[in-house]
């Protein structure tokens, strides 16, 4: 399991434009991953994103956000380049191709047990993490909470100042393998159970309810007018979501199909802190 400080990646001179160069070439032809310079740039990419130095997707100035293809392409190849090893960690036990992270004491983030964070993931300063996971590649931003059973999908950008609640799933880019991360931008709620993966974006300050489940092709619907207002894949910022059913027509009937409902905003007079079922009492509706 090959892990570098950042000071040890920079001494082997390798410069962005040249990592991106090496992890492209071995992206398209796998043979070059035998070669010491294409390992080297993973295992620099691999520990520029563990310290937060590099990042699988970025926020720019308008809003929007950059996908570092070649980043998440270099995490990728990483796992063919490591070998399974065991890892003890007091009284237990893993066996697996990727260290832990460590350093929490050292980076200000709280991390209660049984907490797990995989070398190549960064978690800023005055995170806490309950007993929960974040996978490599991923980045989650200051103060922000993952709570007990949350998972962080490998790439995963979470923002500063978010709550994923209990038992929240944030998809990965690996399993199966997607072209975008999940983004959930800063001070997002992301209520118990939620599940939001293949590339969705949630909106800085968006709330989502419990249990409300977001991919890529859901129908996100507007019903704060006259006309439902149908939307997929972005979950505008400062929303309020709750879990929704529409019909839809089969050969054998009608059924009711999931959707989500944004049945509100989140007003900027609110504290950040604010508890999901604040938020949601705000518009009459009990989650």
């Amino acid at each position: 399991m090959a892990s570098y400080s950042r000071e040890e990646c920079y001494l082997r001179g390798m410069n962005e434009s040249a990592l991106k160069q090496h992890i492209e070439a071995a992206w398209l032809d796998r043979t070059l991953v035998q070669s010491s310079e294409v390992r080297d740039a993973v295992a620099t990419v691999m520990a520029k994103l563990d310290q937060g130095a590099l990042r699988v997707a970025h926020p720019e100035a308008d809003g929007s956000w950059t996908v570092n293809e070649w980043v998440k392409q270099a995490v990728l190849l990483n796992f063919p380049i490591q070998t399974m090893e065991t890892v003890e960690v007091g009284p237990f036990e893993f066996h697996d191709k990727m260290p832990l992270k460590r350093g929490y004491a050292e980076a200000g983030v709280r991390v209660v047990p049984h907490a797990v964070v995989r070398y190549g993931a960064h978690v800023a300063p005055d995170c806490i993490l309950m007993p929960s996971y974040v996978n490599l590649g991923a980045y989650v931003g200051e103060r922000t909470m993952v709570d007990t059973w949350a998972t962080v999908g490998s790439c995963a950008q979470i923002g500063a100042d978010v709550h994923l609640s209990g038992g929240v799933g944030i998809g990965g880019v690996l399993e199966p393998l997607q072209a975008a991360p999940v983004i959930v931008e800063d001070g997002a709620f992301v209520g118990s159970r939620c599940i939001v993966v293949e590339g969705v974006r949630v909106g800085q300050e968006a709330v989502l309810g419990a249990n409300v489940v977001l991919t890529a092709s859901t129908p996100i619907l507007d019903v704060r007018g006259d006309e439902p207002v149908e939307m997929r894949g972005e979950v505008p910022a400062r929303a309020v979501v709750i879990p929704g059913t529409r019909p839809k027509v089969f050969p054998a009937g009608t059924y009711q199909v999931p959707c989500a409902l944004i049945i509100g905003e989140r007003k900027e007079s609110t504290d950040r802190k604010t508890s999901l079922n604040d938020a949601l009492r705000q518009h009459a509706v009990a989650v």
